[in-house]
């Protein structure tokens, strides 16, 4: 679980205050679960990117973490949340795309375990610093090539890729429990956000929304 103190409330843009109005313009875009939302409004959002861009951080903006990589807009880290957790407690999440680990403290609060992966060794080290500043007990992070998963601790509730691709890994499904959901952007130029739900029977997709990622790009660096 996060734990903040009064070194991660901010002040002014970055704010507990300005966390409010981040939670409640979310409401506004339609999320609607109050776990996912409280979530939110917990997890300081400012101390995961650049402090030049911290009082930035509550806009609705995905922003620049270095090395062609992003941070997701807030909406779209509440819309990939709420859509894995359907309603219901997670158990165990595994999340392809650690960044700078923002999304993965998200996660921490809807979920008993996280394990999140990161091709990048610069941001692993990013990651794991501001996890562990936050005291989040619950997440395991491995710098590792994300298509591959993580065998040893399959399967997973939810699956949450927070990079696109055009097909997913065939790997990445077989360790998707029967029940779970993966969350993904598909696509190239064109990316749409899918759920693909796990069932007795084989795999449904839905499409949803329209969404801009960085591809999921192989190997680790």
């Amino acid at each position: 679980m996060v734990t903040v103190n009064n070194r991660f409330n901010g002040i002014g843009m970055t704010s507990q205050r300005t966390r409010g109005r981040m939670v409640a313009r979310l409401r506004r875009q339609g999320i609607l679960d109050e776990t996912v939302l409280a979530a939110m409004g917990e997890v300081p959002r400012h101390i995961f990117v650049d402090e030049a861009l911290a009082s930035r951080a509550y806009e609705d903006l995905s922003l620049p973490l270095g090395f062609g990589q992003t941070i997701s807009s807030p909406y779209v880290v509440a819309r990939m949340a709420e859509l894995a957790r359907a309603g219901s407690r997670l158990g165990r999440v595994l999340e392809i795309g650690t960044g700078c680990g923002y999304q993965a403290a998200v996660l921490s609060r809807i979920a008993r375990e996280v394990y999140t992966l990161e091709r990048i060794a610069s941001l692993v080290a990013k990651a794991r610093r501001n996890l562990r500043e936050l005291r989040v007990g619950n997440v395991k992070l491995k710098h590792a090539d994300g298509r591959n998963g993580l065998l040893e601790v399959a399967p997973f509730d939810a699956i949450i890729l927070a990079a696109a691709t055009l097909q997913v890994p065939e790997t990445l499904l077989s360790q998707l429990a029967v029940g779970g959901r993966m969350v993904l952007p598909r696509g190239a130029e064109e990316q749409v956000l899918c759920v693909i739900d796990r069932t007795p029977q084989g795999y449904s997709e839905m499409v949803l929304d329209e969404v801009k990622f960085v591809p999921l790009i192989p190997g680790v660096g």
